[in-house]
Formats: C-alpha cells, sequence, structure tokens
C-alpha cells in the first residue's frame, strides 16, 4: 500500500485527496493501493478534511505526517513550501517522492535544490484550476481536463516522474512539462496578471466616495472582473513575493495599455475613438482565438455558454467571415442622428 501525505489540506489539497479517493473506489470497494494522511497547521481544517473524508487520517505533527510516506504533496501557500521542506528533509524517508502545487515554480525549484537531499526525489506541479474558496469548496473533480504543469528536478528518477504523472492521471488533470521559468514568465500572464487588475478595480472604486452607491448599481460586470480579488490575500503575496520580475514586467505592459486607452478617450476626437476601437476589435478577436482553441483536442473554453452572450457571438461571426456583414455607424449620418432620438 502506497502511503500519500498531503501538507496543506485547503482547497487544492482537499481536492487532491477528494480525488485519489475517488480514483482509488472501485464499484463503491475501496483498492487496498492508497493510504492518505493530511496534515494542516489549522485544525479545523483537519477535521473538515476527515469528515468529507478527504484524507483518512490526520496528524497533529508535520513531522509525524511525513516520516513514513511514500509520496509527500506540499500543497501550501508558496511561502511556507520553504519551511515545509527543511521538515521533509529531516523527518521523511530519504528516498520519498516529494511534489508541490504552488503557483510559481523557480523560487520552489531552488529551494528543493538547496534543502531536499540528492536522494530525494522532488517534482514541481502546479494545477491550472482553482476558486476563490478554500477546503469548503474542495471538489474531487476540480482538476478534471484542466493543465497540470510538471517541472522535474534533475535529480529525479524516471520512476518518481511516473509516479507523480500517475497521479496528475488518477485526477483526470492534463501534464505538461514545462521550464521553471518559462512557467512562471507564462503564468505571470495568465493568472497573476488577472489578480493584480482585479485587485486593482476593486480598490479604485471601493475607494471611492460614492462606494455604498456604486453598490447599488454594480452587476455582471464589476462581479465578474471583482472575483480574483475574493481569493486568500496571503496567496497573492506570496505569489508577487515569488514571482515580482514576471508580474511587475505583465502589470507594466498593461499600464501602457490602459495609458493608451485613456488617451484616446480623453482626446475624444474621430480619430481617437476609431482608434479606440480598433483596440477593442484586436481584444475581442484575442479572445475569440482563445475561446476557440483547442487543448488536448478539446475546446478551452466551451462555446455554448459564450456564444449566449450576444457580444461573443458576434465576434464569432468576425472570425469566419471578417468585416462582411459588419457595419460601421457613419459620424454625422442624419439616419444615425434621427435613430439617436428615438
Amino acid at each position: 500500500m502506497q502511503k500519500v501525505t498531503i501538507v496543506g489540506l485547503g482547497l487544492i489539497g482537499a481536492s487532491i485527496g477528494l480525488g485519489l479517493q475517488k480514483w482509488s473506489t472501485n464499484d463503491g470497494q475501496r483498492k487496498s493501493v492508497l493510504e492518505i494522511s493530511g496534515f494542516d497547521v489549522a485544525i479545523e481544517h483537519q477535521n473538515y478534511a476527515k469528515k468529507i473524508k478527504a484524507v483518512d487520517r490526520t496528524e497533529w505533527n508535520l513531522g509525524d505526517a511525513v516520516e513514513d510516506a511514500d509520496v509527500i504533496i506540499i500543497a501550501t501557500p508558496v511561502n511556507a513550501i520553504r519551511d515545509v521542506m527543511e521538515i521533509v528533509a529531516d523527518r521523511a524517508p530519504q528516498t520519498a517522492i516529494v511534489t508541490d502545487t504552488g503557483s510559481t515554480k523557480s523560487k520552489v525549484m531552488e529551494w528543493a535544490d538547496e534543502i531536499l537531499p540528492t536522494t530525494m526525489n522532488f517534482i514541481g506541479g502546479h494545477p491550472m484550476a482553482g476558486k476563490a474558496v478554500s477546503i469548503e469548496g474542495a471538489d474531487a473533480n476540480l482538476f478534471n481536463g484542466a493543465i497540470w504543469c510538471v517541472s522535474p528536478s534533475v535529480n529525479a528518477t524516471d520512476e518518481a516522474v511516473q509516479t507523480v504523472l500517475g497521479i496528475v492521471s488518477a485526477l483526470e488533470a492534463e501534464p505538461r512539462f514545462i521550464d521553471p521559468h518559462e512557467h512562471d514568465g507564462f503564468v505571470g500572464a495568465v493568472s497573476h496578471l488577472p489578480f493584480m487588475l482585479s485587485i486593482a478595480l476593486t480598490r479604485s472604486v471601493a475607494a471611492d466616495p460614492s462606494w455604498k452607491e456604486l453598490l447599488q448599481l454594480s452587476s455582471s460586470g464589476f462581479q465578474d472582473m471583482s472575483r480574483l480579488a475574493g481569493a486568500d490575500p496571503k496567496m497573492h503575496r506570496d505569489i508577487c513575493a515569488t514571482n515580482s520580475d514576471n508580474i511587475v514586467r505583465w502589470i507594466d505592459s498593461a499600464v501602457d495599455h490602459l495609458s493608451e486607452m485613456r488617451d484616446l478617450i480623453a482626446d475624444g476626437s474621430e480619430e481617437s475613438m476609431e482608434q479606440l476601437l480598433e483596440e477593442m476589435d484586436k481584444a475581442q478577436h484575442a479572445r475569440a482565438q482563445w475561446i476557440t482553441s483547442e487543448r488536448d483536442g478539446r475546446m478551452v473554453q466551451e462555446p455554448e455558454s459564450e456564444l449566449a452572450n450576444t457580444s461573443v457571438g458576434e465576434q464569432m461571426q468576425q472570425m469566419l467571415f471578417g468585416s462582411l456583414f459588419r457595419r460601421r455607424p457613419q459620424v454625422g449620418n442624419k439616419q444615425d442622428k434621427d435613430n439617436g432620438r428615438n
């Protein structure tokens, strides 16, 4: 029986536990292949994880939790991974397989190389899935179809890598081997920058004296854009601390685009509005490309829900037929002016 220890029983850790428990069940009967233990500094998380059967048992002490583990999955905030590794290095079996779920990889790989014995097999990992909730949102199907980034250390054996790939497969995720530095650059754009923009939007609006009145008018747009700001602030801080260069680079790029749009809007001329429209067209087209792109034979986004939105339906039409069916309003056209009075 293989012993798996999950360190950190938040959304990701508990979901991994539930997913592995689901995988190890056949026709309602538990296979004798896995024993899943868990540890979290929050006792309430340990108790809840046992209640929902994400783990078979928990330990009060991290050292005790890892001392007989074959596989150790570190699912803590990034800045806690280093401390966990130090205890793992001291208490875990010297041939243990160790992996993580951290949102950044370069620093984590450096820590593993510095702290863990060379006999241990470290394989960096990052599941590209989540919710703005903690363990209460744990779901055995959280990783279904999600990309799971995999970055093996230089001393990891093929057998250890295959074991981690087996875990990813059991969770129905799609493994993707990636260089740690490349990973951090990419997620800085598609994961970390959205966090920062969501926080900036929410702070900008909330800082206005009319915040309470604005709340009465807020709808789906504000809800969608501010959702990420509801995630754990400590997680955001840890991500910024371990991927600062890439996040700064992408924030600078976003600021440049915002400044350009700001200047076009402030100018207000017909020419500026046309340039602004072109910028919006480019963004709409880029999103349409994302929606219709395929990942491992499946669309990134299910088109049915997106096409229910008229504007997205129009951008899909634009991709297929170009500007053939598009009619730009004529500035100063009498019919447009008359329509504007209706």
